[in-house]
């Protein structure tokens, strides 16, 4: 049995006076995908900013390895073992690769850590290695995507949250960042919980999902199970859950 590394016990949050999560509960395990699908407003990214203390929740608890989450600093959350990829990729345009990827290690002092993580990230992401020197802004859309990707990594996290990785990138490197993700999970034993519009190729890596409507979970279970859901087929053709 797999111990469980995040929970959610019916979470609210809301900005001003409009709801964007109405009793919300999830749970993320040791080493496990867990994918979070649905629409634009759904709710999937307030979740992400809940963890990671950008949004502070209005009712409910939010625990971590074991520990109460919710109001704890945002600074401090990243040095328990939370990283994150933010939508729409965020880099040091004019910063070369390398420096992007150490500024993921801000908070670590082992410079020989910091280097074998380093060399780490340039094989898992050859293309990488290869444009090491190169200012961030001259990299493709899916080459910027790996390197924040790699930038998460250099923290060392736990817990690996990404907001829509597939957001803007060519097909066949969503393909590539899909395979670095499942890679990522096994092979380091990350947990990582995935915020996706793209519910195929979201539930086709995860092993558990959460289908979420205007700010509340409609349906989850066995990503295995659900993309066979009807509607599942439903919500990824654009119609209600």
């Amino acid at each position: 049995m797999m111990t469980t590394i995040l929970s959610f016990e019916n979470v609210e949050l809301y900005y001003d006076h409009v709801y964007a999560l109405k009793g919300v509960s999830i749970e993320v395990r040791q080493g496990e995908i867990v994918a979070l699908i649905g629409a634009n407003g759904a709710g999937k990214s307030s979740i992400l900013r809940a963890i990671t203390g950008l949004s502070r929740i209005k009712s409910g608890q939010i625990f971590y390895e074991g520990q109460q989450l919710d109001n704890t600093p945002a600074a401090e959350i990243v040095n328990k073992g939370i990283s994150m990829v933010p939508e729409g990729r965020r880099v040091f345009p004019y910063m070369s690769v390398k420096d992007n990827l150490l500024m993921g290690a801000f908070s670590r002092r082992n410079k020989a850590e910091i280097a074998h993580s380093l060399d780490s990230v340039l094989e898992r992401f050859p293309r990488l290695r290869e444009r090491f020197k190169q200012q961030a802004s001259t990299l493709s859309g899916g080459e910027q995507q790996m390197m924040v990707i790699g930038r998460a990594l250099m923290s060392k996290p736990k817990l690996l949250l990404l907001d829509e990785p597939s957001l803007g990138i060519a097909p066949k490197l969503v393909q590539d960042i899909a395979r670095s993700i499942v890679a990522i999970s096994r092979d380091e034993s990350v947990s990582v919980l995935l915020v996706e519009q793209n519910s195929r190729m979201a539930l086709s890596i995860s092993q558990r999902a959460y289908a979420m409507s205007t700010g509340k979970v409609v349906l989850s279970g066995d990503s295995k199970s659900l993309i066979h859901d009807d509607r599942i087929k439903a919500a990824y053709l654009g119609a209600e859950i």
